[in-house]
């Protein structure tokens, strides 16, 4: 994929932080800025059409001269019969739609393990650390409140995930720039939550399993990384092939999710010499948009228009199941991010960037409470069979990622400042030649390319007073003479 940004001096190895200072959310390296920024860019667009989804999805389903139509059309159903595949247009967005939010999730969590956070045991030790902690804390406040409370546990998991797109179009919203380094964290956290997920959803919601079927899409895994391993390309082999594979895997009682994360984890994303971009990227950079655009906004179309009655609100914060969702979310998340990432640091004697400060930690601890479409989709798998409590899930779920996002909103509002002067040091570009000046510090061109710049300035301004000061002599001649002459 052709690159707009000057030629860059090819990097043997990204590092995700600045090794010799060892720091925690240090300076990223510029080839894993460029590539942090261009996915956040995409996933906020996406963010944004996901919020008016999901706005879009409440009013149809409350609004009473439309809420009829809303059930109708999520419950119909369409597909070959013959294949398994006569599904409602709901189940479509969830089984269907979301394998290909989970294959660019799976090309994201390769390219982090090969090039990115991941790549290097020290530097993933925190976000990594973090991540399970902000996983493990939501569903701990989950069975806590269950067992006091008399409810179902069937929901642990549903706390557990953070959605990405949703707390960046959060970011959006209340205008609010986070420096890379928090960005490029938050983005880590959200790789390895998704991982995690996949892994729940494949091990706890699998019940019945079609041998066969799962066979043949085992086999088709086989064939698609055969096909990428040999080099061939096109389209029109992989997208029937990965139908196929898809196809297979939801008739096998797996769910047809874990097949889109399986091919985009066999993806390449490391580069080779004289390629600008791997072919794991450039299938990333053709994908994403259809997945943020596309795929999750009619997933929370389909999945977020639950009835939001006074009863049902007021089931929302009473009842221990939607109650522990609120908390995991709200609570969870936050405590178990923030902890697991302050423990990590004390025992790996990492320091935190001097240009930022563990509220900042925190604030982006809670805005991962915000856990929407993993979320939804994990609440109805939990509570199959039980439309009334699935919908009471649902809007915990909203709940609570509301919650989650006005309370980090304030704290990052608070920080707001300080973050707009750290992200103008980072894009502060003086001398034009496309790269930050923050990362040519040790460049001795680039200090001769200021020098000759402000030496320009400085004649400049020369030539401007000597012009102003002759300017004022003449003027002061001018008025000499003026009052010399006679009445």
């Amino acid at each position: 994929m052709p690159s707009n940004h000057p030629e860059v001096p090819p990097v043997a190895a990204p590092s995700p932080t600045d090794r010799h200072s060892r720091k925690f959310l240090g300076r990223l390296s510029l080839p894993e800025r460029r590539f942090v920024a261009d996915a956040l860019r995409a996933e906020t667009v996406g963010g944004v059409l996901l919020l008016v989804a999901a706005i879009a999805a409440l009013l149809w389903a409350n609004i009473p001269a439309l809420s009829d139509s809303y059930a109708e059309v999520s419950d119909f159903h369409i597909g070959p019969a013959a294949l398994g595949l006569d599904l409602s247009l709901q189940h479509w967005a969830a089984d269907g739609l979301l394998a290909i939010f989970f294959f660019v999730a799976g090309i994201e969590l390769k390219r982090e393990l090969v090039a990115g956070d991941l790549r290097d045991p020290k530097a993933a030790a925190l976000p990594v650390i973090a991540a399970v902690c902000g996983m493990a804390v939501p569903a701990l406040v989950y069975v806590l409140v269950n067992t006091a409370g008399g409810g179902s546990m069937d929901g642990w998991a549903v706390p557990t995930a953070t959605d990405i797109a949703f707390a960046l179009a959060v970011l959006a919203v209340i205008g609010t720039s986070l420096p890379s380094a928090l960005r490029a964290f938050l983005l880590t956290l959200a790789v390895v939550d998704d991982l995690f997920a996949i892994m729940i959803i494949a091990v706890f919601f699998t019940s019945e399993i079609d041998f066969l079927a799962l066979g043949g899409a085992v086999l088709g895994l086989v064939v698609f990384w055969f096909l990428l391993h040999k080099g061939v390309r096109g389209w029109y082999v992989y997208v029937p092939l990965a139908l196929v594979i898809w196809g297979l895997m939801y008739n096998s009682g797996v769910h047809a999710t874990i097949a889109g994360v399986a091919m985009g984890l066999m993806l390449r994303c490391s580069r080779k010499e004289g390629e600008d971009t791997s072919p794991g990227e450039h299938i990333e950079h053709l994908v994403r948009p259809i997945s943020a655009g596309l795929a999750v906004p009619l997933f929370a179309l389909f999945s977020a228009g639950v009835s939001l009655s006074d009863d049902s609100i007021a089931q929302v914060f009473t009842r221990p199941e939607t109650l522990g969702v609120v908390l995991g979310l709200v609570v969870g998340k936050a405590v178990g991010i923030f902890g697991g990432t302050w423990l990590a640091a004390r025992f790996t004697r990492a320091s935190l960037n001097e240009d930022l400060a563990w509220p900042d930690v925190l604030a982006v601890a809670s805005l991962a409470g915000i856990g929407f479409t993993v979320s939804l989709l994990i609440g109805e798998l939990a509570f199959t069979g039980d439309q009334t409590l699935t919908d009471e899930v649902k809007a915990a779920v909203l709940f609570g990622s509301l919650i989650a996002a006005v309370v980090a909103s304030v704290m990052l509002k608070l920080r707001n400042r300080k973050y707009q002067a750290l992200t103008e040091d980072e894009e502060r570009d003086e001398d034009l030649d496309g790269i930050p000046d923050i990362y040519e510090q040790d460049k001795p061109e680039y200090h001769l390319r200021m020098a000759k710049i402000y030496e320009a300035k400085a004649a400049e301004h020369r030539r401007k007073a000597e012009t102003a000061t002759a300017a004022a002599l003449e003027a002061a001649t001018g008025s000499s003479a003026e009052r010399d002459r006679p009445a």
